[in-house]
């Protein structure tokens, strides 16, 4: 959450830093704020609300300056007011920062502040470290940045100005990403997303947690927390500029959908083996050993994560037989995990950054299970946390509601059941046409795709609706609770999401001609039973929207409207049947006006408690 810009360099900071901002607005867009170095002054700018607020206050300005730090904001401590809105500047005008994080024990600090005379101008925590930096500055920025963060207890990405100090930029981490990119010549970047950068470089650092870096005329340091110089290598970033522009799309949401069949292949690209019945994964390679002994697997992730671990449940018992359980990320830690010798836990998370999943990961290590990431962030925490893992290579994902993540991610669960069950039961005919059947997912979901005018249609009728009900059963139970939740991220229409036999406990008290019931209901084994569940719905008026499979004719009698798509096996049919649902969620919340890519109250990667 919020998004961190920095530069230094022989350019005019302003437009860098505006631009990186616009590429990060998806972490947060309460309020946005910069602040450059301008004849030995800082100007800062402010605005709340969304980034074209800011550029709106910015038209009134001249702001010249080659060294600034800029940020977009979701409030945590504060309303989402300009006087909450960073940078935050020192009570002597000469430090201004931006800090993405919370700092625990800012009450205290604050406290102590407030007794020395400090004035404070916002509710935010963040205004505590701008003053601790001033008290402890004696000319020396890096040296009054690393005594004010002794003090601070929480997790930090900071980047820091002097106007004392023009041709020094710092940052610093802890528990929030923060990357340093070097551009062509003595040009240096901060941000706390790739994106934000990548127009301007392709070279990268990731900062660890308690590194503090100093860039300092053409070239840049970094230390720890004890002062200590440590060396980080370079790393070139895997995507381009292309990869965040919507690409003719008019959301970037849409984009991502429309992206699933080619994102689908290069998760999957050099990864299965036909010839084997099987599949390699070179992140689990140091591990391999080690699954052939698991006998249980703990699954930890957040939201979107959490329902494709909920599939992945699914798909490691069938295959290999081992026992899976699926736990919130944000109550592993909390409830004190029984974790024995012999278990796994895989941390699912699309940035790699989420902090209730990095601390589930942290505190599996700590209790001595092989703990292994999915994550479609290079470079990022939980990838460099974990023992071992996945990366999706779904590219990156802008729009605050996960797609063609949710996908990959299922997809990669498949692959490791598939490499567990190849290891215990599953024999090689079994494994070849699993196989072959995720060979064929990136068609099934381009057939899929071109439903979209048809389910545009069925959402005008329904855009009114205030709830909906989602069922499934087995494969696609999880497909129902991920359905659900698209629709109320980006809709905010209230849904539910539940097994389509849990219905007649409880949820059919609801429903009436009013109440829309998305029911998937693909040709499988249990097909007859949510048949009877169909039944159910209409026998007291309810409208059923049914997901099935092109070679299924019952529900016609039944179903107000049908969405049919092409037809897999079923542990894989999660993969088709969420497709729908995405952009029935989609059109329904761009008939209702809203801004799909930035949902209200919502960031996309959420980086504190």
């Amino acid at each position: 959450m919020c998004g961190i810009v920095g530069y230094i360099g022989q350019n005019e900071a302003l437009p860098i830093l505006v631009g990186g901002l616009k590429k990060l607005e998806y972490r947060g867009y309460d309020s946005s704020g910069i602040a450059v170095i301008d004849n030995n002054k800082i100007s800062v700018v402010r605005a709340s609300g969304k980034i074209s607020a800011l550029e709106d206050c910015l038209k009134a300005q001249t702001i010249h300056g080659k060294t600034g730090i800029a940020h977009t904001r979701w409030a945590t401590h504060g309303a989402p007011t300009v006087a909450n809105a960073h940078p935050h500047t020192s009570f002597d005008g000469r430090i201004s920062i931006v800090h993405n994080g919370i700092i625990e024990n800012y009450a205290s600090l604050k406290a102590k502040l407030v007794s020395e005379g400090i004035q404070f101008k916002s509710e935010t925590d963040t205004e505590v470290v701008a003053h601790l930096i001033a008290r402890y500055y004696k000319g020396d920025l890096k040296a009054a940045v690393l005594k004010a963060l002794a003090l601070v207890e929480g997790t930090f990405g900071l980047a820091v100005i002097c106007k004392d100090e023009p041709n020094t930029l710092i940052g610093a981490r802890r528990g929030s990403p923060l990357i340093l990119g070097i551009g062509n010549g003595s040009e240096f970047f901060l941000a706390s997303d790739v994106s934000a950068i990548i127009n301007h470089t392709q070279k990268v650092v990731y900062l660890d947690d308690n590194d503090v870096v100093q860039i300092k005329g053409c070239d840049y340091s970094i230390v720890n927390m004890n002062s200590h110089e440590v060396q980080r290598e370079v790393k070139d970033v895997e995507f381009d500029a292309d990869a965040v522009a919507k690409g003719g799309f008019p959301h970037f949401m849409l984009k991502e959908i429309f992206e699933q069949p080619e994102v689908l292949r290069n998760t999957m690209r050099g990864r299965l083996l036909s010839a084997e019945g099987n599949a390699k994964l070179a992140g689990l390679d140091t591990n391999i050993r080690e699954l052939r002994n698991i006998n249980r697997i703990i699954i930890t992730a957040c939201g979107t994560s959490y329902y494709a671990g909920m599939v992945g449940e699914y798909m490691i018992e069938d295959l290999a037989g081992v026992p899976v359980e699926v736990e919130y990320a944000s109550e592993f830690r909390y409830r004190n995990p029984i974790i024995k010798p012999g278990t796994l836990v895989l941390a699912i998370s699309q940035s790699g950054e989420t902090a209730d999943t990095l601390a589930a990961l942290k505190e599996a290590q700590q209790k001595g299970a092989t703990a292994l990431a999915i994550c479609n962030g290079v470079g990022s925490t939980i990838a460099r946390t974990s023992d071992g893992g996945v990366y999706l290579h779904a590219g990156p994902e802008i729009g605050v509601a996960s797609t063609k993540a949710f996908t990959s991610q299922v997809t990669v669960l498949a692959m490791i059941a598939l490499l567990l069950g190849r290891q215990r039961r599953l024999s090689f005919e079994s494994g070849a046409d699993i196989v072959k059947a995720m060979q064929e997912l990136p068609k099934l979901v381009e057939q899929t795709l071109k439903l979209s005018d048809q389910i545009a249609g069925i959402a005008h009728q329904y855009v009114k609706a205030n709830n909906f009900l989602y069922l499934g059963r087995h494969y696609n139970y999880p497909v129902a609770m991920e359905g659900a939740l698209k629709l109320k991220e980006i809709s905010y229409i209230h849904a539910e999401g539940y097994p389509a036999a849990e219905m007649k406990h409880g949820p059919i008290a609801l429903i009436d001609e009013n109440m829309p019931v998305v029911v998937i209901a693909p040709k499988d084994a249990l097909f007859d039973k949510v048949i009877s569940n169909v039944r159910e719905i209409k026998a007291r008026g309810g409208r059923v929207i049914a997901v099935t499979t092109e070679d299924c004719q019952p529900l016609d009698e039944f179903a107000d409207h049908l969405i049919k798509v092409p037809k897999t096996i079923p542990m894989l049919m999660p993969i088709v049947t969420c497709v729908p649902l995405q952009l029935l969620a989609y059109h329904i919340a761009v008939l209702r006006g809203n801004d799909v890519d930035q949902p209200r109250n919502l960031a996309k990667s959420v980086t504190v408690e």
